[in-house]
């Protein structure tokens, strides 16, 4: 599937521990269907996705829990901070995905929520299976030790 260029787009929200939680397999480039007062909203950086997921319902694909708040210039005419977001992919991907879910027993993590070059608001999703504790502490132990190599490359001891 299609990866985002890091270059080329603006970040408004990052889940920064499924990396640790979850063996992501395969990465998914997603639209996402949002109200006006929403893209304002995301476009302040102030949204977070570490507890949200992505599941069906009927045969589209949403994403539940996700935190916009809510943009304070709207007043009535505002969003519901944690509703349903519709996700936009092919028939095929969705197909694809959801057999992954159902029959595999793989989640749906969004890593990542950010506007590509042309200003439009996309949700990176990842297909993987969570960790068990040892797997856990094995990414620990390579992440620090990783660290530390690079200290020791760096001053030369």
């Amino acid at each position: 599937m299609k990866k985002p260029n890091t270059e080329r787009y603006r970040l408004a929200a990052d889940n920064r521990k499924a990396r640790f939680n979850y063996e992501i397999k395969e990465t998914v480039e997603a639209g996402i269907a949002l109200q006006g007062t929403e893209i304002k909203s995301l476009r302040g950086g102030k949204a977070t996705i570490g507890e949200s997921y992505a599941g069906p319902m009927g045969t589209e694909l949403f994403l539940f829990n996700a935190h916009i708040p809510e943009y304070l210039e709207a007043n009535r005419f505002n969003h519901e901070v944690r509703r349903p977001r519709k996700l936009l992919l092919h028939r095929r991907e969705i197909n694809k995905l959801m057999g992954a879910v159902q029959r595999e027993g793989m989640a749906l993590i969004p890593l990542k929520v950010y506007f590509n070059d042309r200003g439009r608001a996309k949700v990176e999703l990842g297909l993987g299976k969570g960790k068990k504790l040892h797997d856990k502490r094995e990414t620990e132990k390579e992440r620090d030790w990783n660290r530390d190599k690079q200290r020791l490359l760096k001053t030369g001891g």
